[in-house]
């Protein structure tokens, strides 16, 4: 009797791999060529659009007009107003790569979302942590905008003793933090299950054919929610800037 043997490689394998070419802290891997590609199919949109723009748009142009209204409306102007269509072009750019590094997840032959290792999304989230100081700066000046975060208008004085530490740990330190680790788990988490349900669908196919149609139709279901998945962080990843920006923009909102 044939016994079905089955590995699942570790989760190490699933995200470290081998390097290309350089050393030390200057490697060059998978993951590294995914991120420049994803900065080219980014920029490379966003050009052929703006080169064949017509009247009526169509093809590509359609599809990234589509995003800069979807960007506009439903993030900016929901979260910041009108005083944050300024920050069109700067979080049209950050859903895009967002949302192009997690679709590689599910691109046959590559099945590696470059969120799915920690350091681009820290990266990202620091760039969103100075961004929106700075900006909370440049608003209030450096006295008024840590007087605004760590004692909120409004709150009862008796209060402050809890709100102004839980603020400043949040503003300082949470915000970061919970935007990385939310990108970054959810998109390997998603990485950890399609290659999970993937090497069961191919050890059932060696053995019984019908035996592997059930993980197999999960595997396809798997890849389509994760579709869903890419675009929800992205979305989450860009409005939570909005958010953060526009807070430090408007302080008393």
């Amino acid at each position: 009797m044939h016994m079905l043997a089955l590995e699942f490689p570790p989760v190490s394998r699933l995200v470290e791999w081998k390097t290309l070419f350089g050393s030390g802290a200057f490697v060059v891997n998978k993951v590294v060529l995914l991120e420049w590609a994803t900065v080219l199919i980014v920029f490379g949109l966003a050009m052929t659009a703006a080169r064949s723009a017509q009247l009526v748009p169509s093809g590509v142009q359609n599809l990234m007009e589509s995003v800069v209204d979807f960007v506009r409306n439903g993030i900016i102007l929901e979260t910041m107003g009108p005083e944050g269509l300024s920050w069109t072009p700067f979080l049209f750019t950050l859903f895009m790569f967002v949302f192009v590094g997690n679709i590689f997840e599910v691109v046959p032959g590559i099945q590696m979302p470059v969120n799915a290792r920690f350091a681009l999304p820290v990266f990202m989230a620091m760039l969103v942590w100075i961004l929106f100081n700075f900006i909370g700066i440049k608003s209030q000046g450096f006295f008024g905008y840590f007087k605004t975060m760590l004692f909120p208008p409004g709150v009862p004085v008796a209060l402050y003793i809890l709100v102004t530490p839980i603020e400043l740990v949040s503003t300082l330190f949470v915000r970061p933090l919970s935007l990385s680790v939310r990108l970054f788990a959810n998109m390997l988490a998603g990485h950890l299950l399609l290659s999970s349900f993937a090497v069961l669908s191919t050890a059932l196919f060696a053995s019984t054919y019908i035996g592997a149609a059930v993980p197999f139709s999960l595997l396809v279901a798997l890849t389509g929610f994760e579709v869903l998945v890419a675009g929800l962080q992205a979305f989450i990843f860009t409005i939570l800037t909005a958010v953060y920006i526009g807070g430090a923009m408007h302080p008393e909102h």
